[in-house]
């Protein structure tokens, strides 16, 4: 959650946070955020996104770490990889576009003002057929181009810049403008700028910078250089709206109950029914992914029913004090 987020936030009702529970998402401590932590690496070309996640498992010395859209061997740039239970919010990051930077050749050479008319024709909503070295099932699906420049041409060589849905084959998109122009095309270089909010201007890290900020933090105490490479998860959940549930309400959501009206504390303005939104503690720490089952209207005008239905789980249980009782022990 953002610092803007918690200001545009819309209160329900108060609440006062306990100082001795939980933590404020930006004051975890290094092994905080080893388990609720995001890392945009510098993806060089050469090594699979998964041997990425690999070695920053090995470096960081920790069980699960997971990355956000598969990048080619050969390509390089923009991989956020999430630490922890810092997977299970990867996924949004897949709602937002991508920016790329490729080079490619064309078989034939077309004139600057035909293939600027041509890549009009390519902006918008596009067919695609995966390549046949690809993940997913090679059926034809549609995807969409927000933007599509031509940066530089040089004779048969094309420097695009694409702003795209994820999911979009950009080695693809180069073979289908040449086969337009007629004797084909190819790419020959890719980078990713971009994956939704984070960009290349964001704080991106190499393999090698991460592994002397852990060592230092490790062997010699010092934690200046990977607290500024970790960042909290939250982070990445910055472009969906928010709801700040009371602290009583936080272990019986991560141990599966819905989010009831009386719970929630503060919603983000506007919120229509059937959004996905984070849910927070007041310390700013992301709960769970829930979508909204009310919109803000309905939750302000109501004092009990569910307005929530969580999709995923983030927090561990016991993060939280107990606060709720079972059926099967009224009396707990």
């Amino acid at each position: 959650m953002t610092l803007k987020q918690l200001e545009n936030l819309v209160t329900i009702d108060q609440d006062i946070t306990d100082p001795k529970i939980g933590t404020y998402y930006n004051k975890r401590t290094i092994e905080q955020l080893l388990q609720y932590g995001l890392i945009l690496v510098d993806k060089p070309p050469g090594p699979t996104s998964h041997e990425v996640v690999a070695w920053a498992k090995r470096i960081l010395e920790i069980p699960k770490a997971g990355h956000s859209g598969t990048l080619d061997p050969q390509v390089s740039g923009v991989l956020p990889l999430g630490l922890g239970e810092g997977t299970k919010v990867l996924g949004v990051l897949l709602f937002g576009p991508k920016e790329y930077f490729g080079l490619g050749r064309l078989h034939s050479q077309p004139s600057k003002e035909e293939l600027q008319k041509l890549l009009k024709e390519f902006t918008g909503e596009i067919f695609q057929k995966p390549p046949q070295r690809s993940a997913v099932l090679r059926q034809t699906r549609t995807r969409k181009i927000y933007e599509l420049e031509l940066i530089e041409q040089k004779e048969r060589l094309l420097l695009l810049r694409v702003l795209c849905e994820a999911g979009t084959y950009i080695r693809k998109l180069y073979y289908d403008i040449g086969e337009v122009l007629g004797p084909g095309g190819s790419m020959i270089e890719l980078r990713r700028s971009r994956v939704h909010q984070f960009s290349e201007d964001s704080k991106l890290v190499t393999m090698h910078q991460l592994a002397i900020a852990y060592s230092d933090w490790k062997e010699k105490g010092d934690e200046s250089k990977l607290s500024k490479i970790i960042l909290p998860v939250e982070h990445a959940l910055s472009e969906i709206k928010s709801v700040v549930i009371r602290d009583s309400a936080v272990d019986s959501l991560c141990h599966g109950a819905q989010l009831a009206i009386p719970g929630i504390l503060q919603i983000s303005p506007n919120l229509k029914k059937g959004e996905l939104v984070g849910v927070y503690t007041q310390k700013g720490e992301i709960v769970a992914l829930a979508e909204s089952l009310l919109d803000e209207l309905e939750i302000k005008d109501n004092d009990k029913g569910y307005a929530f239905q969580t999709k995923r789980i983030i927090m561990t249980v016991n993060t939280y004090p107990k606060n709720w009782r079972t059926s099967a022990n009224p009396k707990e």
